[in-house]
């Protein structure tokens, strides 16, 4: 694993320069996205005067003044989403090739950055960690390639659901609700797996205790039976379940269970993690977009770049915490 010394080596040598030219951008396109955003905001304002004088000139034609309305109201609204993304189109590929691809290349010359792209749905699906129906997904900032023997690939998923409801006037409306925002790992754990093995995060025993916490846990509607792990920290930590109890104890060593508690420690994240047809899949939460530029503060920061960096270690890292590349078993 690369060292912070030598990645300042790098952001001396690379990408400080590249970050002084794109933050020259930068400042041109906040200037634009400003611009855009008050003629948005004026043409969304307007409909009122136009309201207004419609009522002057039509005085019986509700529905002409409400026409005249709407036209620059809805004109506003694609000037605001359409006009800042092309400003920022540009701006936003050239920061994840310069400085987001180098950072990916600088950690493991095994691996390809893709800013546009993203892990495939089915990919997500395949894991079976949330049981919520989707019904929007996104995914971008695919990294993929070998990490040592281990080949892997993660990328940003955003995955929701909606529901709807009535006001008390009738009118319906729709509100988006998030399953999950963060980092989707998958690797290839060169063992071909007769089952599905969840290892989850234990959120029943800390919130009702042991008795009443074991309860829920052994009756989570969607899930494989439970399986009871004799290692007391990682029982502390997670909750496993699987549809073959044999192949879970087989595949959750003691050595792995370790690893899975040093991890989680480690990041201080809420860890989900499968196994399932020969991979190992890790959902890694955020709550915010990784590796997207700034546009109203400069980019020149180390220690924001810095991040960036801390977060593909973080994520590159599962392959030597999780010993990936020693090859205990092989596929049948």
């Amino acid at each position: 694993m690369k060292t912070v010394e030598e990645f300042k080596g790098l952001y001396d040598r690379e990408l400080a320069p590249s970050l002084g030219q794109l933050n020259g951008r930068r400042k041109k396109v906040a200037v634009g996205v400003v611009a855009v955003d008050i003629v948005g905001l004026a043409l969304m304002a307007s409909p009122l005067l136009i309201f207004l004088i419609g009522q002057y000139l039509f005085p019986d034609s509700v529905m002409v003044c409400c026409c005249l309305g709407a036209i620059p109201f809805f004109a506003g609204v694609a000037a605001i989403g359409f006009g800042n993304g092309m400003l920022t189109k540009g701006y936003r590929k050239d920061y994840k090739e310069q400085v987001v691809g180098k950072i990916v290349k600088f950690i493991d010359e095994g691996l390809d950055y893709k800013p546009s792209q993203g892990i495939q749905s089915s990919t997500y699906h395949d894991s079976n960690i949330f049981l919520t129906h989707v019904d929007r997904y996104h995914s971008e900032d695919y990294v993929g390639g070998t990490v040592g023997k281990t080949k892997v690939e993660f990328s940003e998923v955003h995955t929701e659901y909606k529901t709807e409801y009535r006001d008390s006037k009738g009118h319906r409306h729709e509100q988006w609700h998030d399953i999950f925002r963060g980092i989707f790992f998958v690797a290839d754990f060169n063992k071909d797996f007769k089952g599905l093995t969840l290892v989850v995060p234990d959120t029943a025993q800390k919130l009702f205790g042991n008795l009443v916490g074991s309860f829920f846990q052994s009756h989570s509607i969607g899930r494989p039976d439970l399986v009871k792990m004799e290692d007391p920290e990682f029982e502390k930590l997670f909750v496993v379940y699987g549809n073959d109890q044999v192949e879970a104890r087989y595949i959750l060593s003691p050595a792995l269970m370790q690893r899975l508690v040093e991890y989680k420690k480690k990041t201080g994240k809420t860890l989900h993690f499968s196994f399932n047809k020969s991979q190992v899949y890790v959902a890694i939460p955020y709550n915010k977009d990784l590796f997207e530029p700034r546009i109203f503060r400069t980019l020149i920061d180390y220690d924001e770049v810095k991040c960036y960096f801390e977060d593909f270690q973080l994520v590159i890292g599962i392959v030597d915490e999780l010993n990936l590349n020693t090859r205990i078993w092989s596929k049948q």
